[in-house]
């Protein structure tokens, strides 16, 4: 990452699987890939499966430069699930690259998973200690030895490990006959259904299904199974729904703005947030500007409420972003210079309210705030359009150890000295629900500390670094 440790969470990964009969469904899956890589830039991969083989074709990098029409036109036949990686270790190695692949006696399985099992490490010894060798840093290749050890059809052993696994998990799975998509009881990762006019498609986001030529058929429900076979598409029930907790950031940050979570529109939910902020944390102030370009339908909500006017004070470089090029130690200490540059025309002589989705570390807000001051802004308050960040997420969010969030032990006050704003002001719990238009439902923990899970089970992901448990770190 150029620059400083970044300031905004970081997304799990985005999952595909498509059933399409008489179709090349590998392309299909392609372009849901394509619309998902928001949700993972590290590498992607698609398994096929054609008369009961399967071809495999992954790599790192963007959908785009992994993929051509030479080796798109290898994965054959008319099932397919895909995978965009985002890791949180550094094991980006090739067979941590999903979809994951096996040879089982029933024929082959493969499996794409978005989340985090906080349950791994047990996992993984009960595994070890039952002899079943493992090869990889993933909590992926837990569920396919789980599958592959387990007894029974398909669909029976999906629900013996759904009684397995604790933590946030939306999977597509691909056998000799089928497309699988599986939810976790609580909900946490998104997982949607789309119809084709000859088949199905699952996706992490709704806005992929447009892309395709599907139409939005509905949610994978908290705990379901569904199967994509030649008869069509089944749901079934695999384990108990339990209390939802789907994840805030889906709405505030991670999801494309075209997205529908629970029948409200992404960029919608934003720009509430945004006017109840303003609610809540007026400015004296002559404009709104956004952090872009996560903060751009918050600021817009902001600006309409408040009555202000809502310019551009920032324009962002939208390609920089992961490099493999070790920069200088100068070039670190410029990289927000290097994503971001002011409109001085806009903000000279003005004062500015600046509207960000978040903030994590505080490592990007104060070089903007300077930026600002340096362009010519009299005074800069910086809003936020959600509660501050005071504990770490352990359900399959990169966000940060619990001593890197700036909230977790300085006062509202003490952060804004620390980025040098005239004012700082977040977003309450409350009027974030609100905004959201739900009383419960979703998983606030990393605003509350209150987690969805017993604190023992989060014992051995604080003991060390991620690299030194990056079993336990999801993909």
């Amino acid at each position: 990452m150029i620059g400083p440790a970044g300031d905004t969470p970081r997304e799990e990964c985005g999952v595909v699987g498509v059933y399409a009969p008489g179709r090349h469904a590998a392309r299909i899956a392609f372009f849901g890939l394509h619309t998902l890589q928001h949700r993972g830039q590290e590498a992607c991969g698609i398994a096929s499966c054609e008369r009961g083989a399967v071809h495999l074709h992954r790599g790192p990098g963007l959908v785009g430069s992994v993929f051509n029409e030479d080796n798109l036109s290898t994965l054959r036949g008319e099932a397919a699930i895909g995978h965009n990686r985002y890791s949180t270790t550094g094991a980006s190695a090739l067979r941590n690259i999903q979809p994951q692949v096996i040879e089982t006696i029933d024929g082959p399985l493969a499996v794409a998973h978005n989340g985090n099992l906080v349950n791994a490490p047990q996992l993984r010894r009960d595994l070890l200690e039952s002899g079943v060798g493992l090869q990889t840093s993933s909590d992926t290749e837990l569920i396919v030895q789980l599958l592959v050890v387990a007894a029974g059809d398909w669909l029976s052993r999906i629900r013996g490990l759904m009684a397995q696994l604790e933590g946030a998990y939306s999977l597509t799975i691909l056998t000799r006959d089928a497309v699988y998509g599986v939810r976790d009881p609580r909900g946490f990762r998104p997982l949607v259904m789309g119809k084709l006019d000859d088949g199905w498609v699952l996706a992490s986001e709704s806005c992929a299904l447009s892309v395709v030529g599907a139409t939005f058929a509905g949610e994978v429900a908290p705990g379901q199974i569904v199967r994509l076979d030649a008869g069509g598409m089944t749901l079934e029930q695999g384990a108990h729904p339990q209390r939802p907790a789907f994840c805030t950031f889906e709405q505030i940050y991670f999801s494309r703005p075209d997205t529908h979570h629970g029948g409200s529109l992404v960029h919608a939910v934003r720009q509430r947030l945004g006017a109840r902020l303003a609610i809540e944390a007026p400015a004296e102030a002559d404009l709104v500007a956004p952090v872009p370009d996560s903060g751009t339908p918050q600021a817009v909500g902001y600006a309409q409420q408040s009555g202000l006017p809502y310019t551009d004070g920032l324009i962002k470089n939208r390609y920089v972003g992961r490099t493999f090029i070790e920069p200088t130690q100068e070039q670190r200490e410029s990289g927000v210079a290097m994503k971001f540059n002011p409109l001085g025309d806009n903000v000279a002589g003005k004062r500015v309210v600046l509207v960000d989705d978040s903030i994590v570390r505080g490592t990007t807000s104060g070089p903007l705030v300077r930026m600002l001051r340096d362009a010519g802004a009299l005074e800069v308050h910086v809003r936020v359009a959600c509660p501050p960040i005071t504990d770490p997420c352990h359900m399959g969010v990169d966000m940060a150890a619990k001593q890197e969030l700036i909230a977790s032990e300085r006062s509202i006050p003490e952060i804004r000295d620390h980025i040098g704003a005239d004012s700082l002001a977040f977003l309450s719990l409350e009027g974030m629900m609100q905004a959201l238009g739900a009383d419960d439902g979703y998983c606030n923990a990393c605003f509350t500390g209150v987690y969805p899970f017993e604190p023992e089970m989060f014992v051995q992901l604080e003991l060390g670094s991620k690299d030194q448990f990056a079993s336990v770190w999801g993909d």
